[in-house]
């Protein structure tokens, strides 16, 4: 009996040894909560403060359209009888239009012309984040799809020569429409732009969506346009590019005027 009783008493934990265990296991469990708190929070604060940023972008686009832009489009962009519904058009359509400073319109005619921009590439943001805020359509695209450096060449010259040289000439000189209208020259357009007008299909151009031509398709033609900006006229005068007619017309004329004139020069010689 005593033998027993004595090794009872050694099996037996010190209340003490339970207590410590218990202030280590509270201490672990707090501390994991902190930092899964402080970490939480962390995140938190930062997924607000970008959708802040966005939110006011949006705000200082609906206060620039409304001064700017709602008197044809409407005070919701809901279209008027003096411009069409921006509802569904996406940024791109109005970062085309605003950043090549057709819009606003400085007047009323076959289409809207290209002319220094009136905004700053900011403000032209805010207002393409407030249109889109309305609903969804194309976005600005990504660099690399707009600086020419990805794309291939040959592979853009086709598709521009079987999509686009109808209106706009094989080498981008642009040519003239019916009513008034015309495909401007895109010598000098951004890749931004160009991507975006494809895109879009401003006024008197059709839409080329990503069913038309894949995203790839469209910076190869950017990089064709972008190579034919770089190496104009490489074998000789290009009588701006317009093609077989104003090469017909100057050989008609400054050709076929110097026969003539070199005929009449020798005759009156040798008279």
């Amino acid at each position: 009996m005593f033998n027993t009783t004595k090794q009872n008493k050694k099996g037996r934990r010190s209340p003490l040894a339970t207590v410590s265990l218990l202030a280590v296991a509270l201490m672990t469990t707090g501390g994991a909560y902190a930092l899964f708190s402080t970490s939480a929070n962390a995140e938190s604060s930062t997924s607000s403060t970008v959708a802040e940023s966005s939110q006011s972008q949006v705000n200082e686009g609906e206060k620039l359209f409304a001064s700017n832009c709602a008197t044809c489009h409407g005070l919701s962009a809901q279209g008027t009888s003096e411009g069409p519904s921006l509802i569904g058009v996406g940024a791109a359509s109005v970062d085309f239009q605003v950043g090549t400073g057709r819009m606003p319109l400085a007047a009323q005619g076959p289409q809207g012309e290209e002319k220094p921009e009136q905004f700053t590439d900011q403000q032209v943001d805010a207002m393409a984040a407030y249109v889109a805020s309305l609903g969804p359509g194309p976005s600005v695209p990504g660099k690399e799809l707009t600086d020419g450096s990805e794309g291939d060449a040959a592979e853009g010259a086709e598709l521009f020569r079987i999509n686009c040289a109808m209106c706009h000439n094989v080498a981008g000189a642009g040519g003239a429409l019916t009513e008034g209208k015309y495909a401007p020259n895109l010598r000098d357009v951004s890749g931004k732009h160009i991507y975006e007008a494809m895109l879009t299909g401003p006024q008197n151009m059709p839409v080329f969506n990503d069913l038309n031509l894949t995203p790839d398709q469209k910076a190869d033609i950017i990089t064709y346009l972008k190579y034919v900006q770089d190496n104009r006229s490489p074998g000789g005068f290009g009588l701006g590019d317009l093609g077989p007619v104003a090469e017909g017309l100057f050989i008609w004329i400054f050709g076929l005027g110097a026969v003539v004139a070199m005929t009449v020069w020798l005759t009156a010689k040798q008279n």
